[in-house]
């Protein structure tokens, strides 16, 4: 798992980079959407609101923004209809996809990923065929700054969380999809601020490539994760401190 969350990290730094391109604010507003229509448009009830609204704000995303993306989740504005779809895919040298989207257009989001596949060595999988080799697990991400590694670990852990990482001052939190919300609870009664929460598809092992193809695999998910749909993108590619640091010069 520790270099999936090296990669995570790479990924949380380069949020930035998206914002700039604009693409992440029909993201987040999608975010709060979903939210809002799962939990309701009051802050202080919905926590996964509260924490979509907060990205969004880091992003600053327009306050009008946000407010009509929770008016559209409760349904006080129309085009609040949008559908989660889970697509299973290989990369190079059969490397496993699991690509998330949220869409009002399943039509639209479909062609997009086979075209990004297509052009860069990989293939639509059918359903059933990559899943099985992933686990659904809570992934939490805390600002650790000035923060007791020992003392946030006991706390995670005797919520139920599977491992704790520290990675560039923020501490990555890795749960049993069962143990999410629970973790996620005592952490925040703990004090410490919360920055991302969500549940992610994690491979039960990774598989190693050569260094070329595995840099071909990350640019297939960093291809697919630029798609304005998908949500969130995972593979079982074995990430390499070798392969990142030739990512991170690329």
């Amino acid at each position: 798992m520790s270099g999936h969350s090296k990669w995570s990290t790479i990924k949380h730094k380069k949020g930035a980079e998206d914002a700039k391109r604009g693409k992440i604010f029909t993201r987040l507003g999608r975010d709060i959407m979903v939210a809002a229509r799962e939990g309701g448009g009051s802050e202080e009830t919905n926590n996964k609101l509260k924490l979509a609204i907060i990205k969004a704000k880091a992003a600053n995303m327009p306050k009008d923004n946000i407010e009509r993306a929770i008016k559209r989740g409760t349904g006080e504005l129309e085009g609040g209809e949008m559908f989660e779809v889970t697509y299973e895919a290989y990369g190079v040298e059969g490397i496993a996809f699991v690509i998330e989207v949220l869409t009002d257009n399943k039509n639209r989001s479909l062609a997009q990923i086979k075209t990004t596949l297509n052009k860069n060595n990989g293939t639509l999988a059918a359903s059933g065929a990559v899943t099985w080799q992933f686990d659904r697990k809570g992934y939490i991400v805390v600002n650790g700054g000035g923060a007791d590694f020992d003392d946030f670990f006991m706390v995670a852990a005797e919520a139920g969380a599977d491992d704790v990482v520290n990675e560039d001052d923020n501490l990555l939190v890795y749960t049993p999809l069962e143990a999410f919300a629970a973790v996620e609870h005592a952490i925040t009664n703990a004090g410490y601020k919360v920055e991302e929460a969500e549940l992610r598809w994690m491979p039960n092992t990774e598989t190693e490539v050569d260094k070329s193809k595995a840099l071909q695999n990350l640019r297939i998910h960093e291809l697919l994760e630029e798609l304005d749909d998908v949500q969130s993108v995972a593979s079982n590619l074995a990430v390499t401190d070798e392969v990142l640091s030739a990512y991170e010069a690329s």
